[in-house]
């Protein structure tokens, strides 16, 4: 099974980020989890994604809050899918964030999940490598029927209980 690899801008981002490794550790899913800076190590973060195929990447998944360029950057040095995560900042809420990371260039394609969208990054990632594997799809879909009855369960206290 082909590995995801979270990025993060800072540490500061991993609160956020622990939401995605849960979902992936749920699934069973391999992860490696990585601090790069666009800015401060644009090196390192452009040697981790030209080289992230051959050493066994199926996706990526980027968490940057203020400038947010890390999933940008990362997708603009492999083919692999990256996801970006916008992480809520102090000053504009996340915004500058949700809007660094999908305003993307043609060409140069990050799939966006909400501010501090963490578990849904992950849950991406996953429907992208279960394309190929099965078992990884019946797992997807066993947590779907699971949500599904979940809501029922509530909406049935709900309405006895009002």
């Amino acid at each position: 099974m082909k590995k995801i690899a979270i990025i993060m801008g800072s540490t500061s981002d991993l609160p956020v980020v622990e939401k995605a490794v849960d979902t992936l550790k749920d699934f069973g899913v391999p992860y490696e989890v990585r601090v790069m800076s666009a800015h401060r190590t644009p090196e390192a973060a452009r040697e981790f994604a030209l080289k992230a195929r051959e050493n066994g990447f199926g996706a990526m998944i980027c968490a940057a809050g203020m400038a947010a360029h890390l999933a940008g950057a990362f997708a603009a040095n492999t083919t692999l899918p990256v996801i970006g995560i916008p992480v809520k900042g102090s000053t504009f809420d996340g915004l500058d964030a949700l809007l660094s990371t999908v305003q993307m260039p043609s060409g140069m394609p990050v799939a966006t999940v909400a501010i501090n969208g963490a578990a849904n990054a992950a849950l991406l990632a996953i429907q992208m490598l279960a394309i190929t594997d099965e078992d990884l799809a019946a797992k997807l879909d066993a947590q779907r029927k699971a949500n599904t009855e979940k809501i029922y369960a509530a909406d049935e206290e709900v309405r006895n209980k009002y």
